[in-house]
């Protein structure tokens, strides 16, 4: 059997994609959890700097 230089076939490729998609997976939930995190703590301080509008004043 001959392979080219570089080639990866068979299960040994299909494992490292799937690692690969697995760790871009968690890369990405990681991301995710941030983006949130700084959105929460956005909205927080703007409530905070905002008091809510007067019902009498409509």
């Amino acid at each position: 059997m001959v392979y080219s230089a570089g080639t990866m076939t068979g299960p040994s490729r299909t494992a490292e994609l799937s690692r690969k998609a697995g760790e871009k997976a968690e890369r990405l939930a990681a991301a995710l959890r941030e983006n949130l995190k700084r959105r929460k703590a956005q909205a927080r301080a703007k409530e905070r700097v905002e008091p809510a509008p007067d019902k009498d004043s409509g």
